[in-house]
């Protein structure tokens, strides 16, 4: 179906007088936009006013300032200084500031207390009992944080040092106290549920 080009580009011009603009479209569109847009040059922001209140505000703050820090009153405010005792903060020292051997220990009993207390399940059947121990755990943690506190003031003792030592066993041992008295709640717990379901 071939079709002369010369018949097309006639069809297009024919087409192309329909779609012509109306007479003074064009005029009317200029006057719309020039009317949209301001003609007046914009105002700047910032008027003679608010540059002399500025000015003002200026100069009172400046002469108030040098009234207020004179040489006069400098000496007066540097007489009522006193002087204050400042107390430096120390640092407690623990087992493994001693020796890096005592810090091996100290570590591997501290690493198995957390990974221990990481272990424990907390339910409502296991609660009162993992609360009780727990109490227990505070405590004996405040008991070491006192240790550590005797041990930065008097130095190192040998019963300083195996007492720390002693409280990071007994947190340990309470820990698989508390694994072991777990694992007997639940296998009750499992055992008590295999004889209601037979019954």
């Amino acid at each position: 179906m071939a079709q002369d080009i010369r018949d097309l580009f006639e069809a297009e011009k024919a087409h192309q007088k329909e779609d012509r603009l109306s007479e003074g479209h064009e005029a009317r569109f200029l006057e719309k936009l020039k009317a949209s847009v301001p003609q007046d040059p914009p105002k700047s922001k910032f008027n003679w006013m608010a540059i002399a209140a500025s000015l003002v505000l200026l100069f009172a703050l400046s002469f108030g300032g040098y009234t207020f820090f004179n040489a006069d009153q400098v000496t007066e405010t540097q007489q009522q200084v006193v002087e204050t005792e400042v107390t430096p903060v120390v640092k407690t020292k623990t087992l493994g500031d001693l020796s890096p051997d005592l810090k091996k220990v100290e570590d591997y009993y501290l690493a198995s207390i957390h990974t221990e207390l990481s272990k424990v399940e907390l339910t409502l059947e296991n609660k009162e009992l993992i609360d009780g121990y727990i109490q227990r755990l505070e405590e004996l943690t405040n008991e070491y944080k006192k240790l550590s506190i005797e041990l930065t003031e008097s130095g190192p003792s040998e019963l300083t040092v195996n007492a720390l030592i002693d409280n990071l066993k007994l947190r340990l041992n309470l820990l698989y106290r508390l694994r072991d008295q777990l694992k007997e709640f639940s296998t009750d717990a499992i055992a008590g549920e295999a004889v209601e379901q037979s019954i």
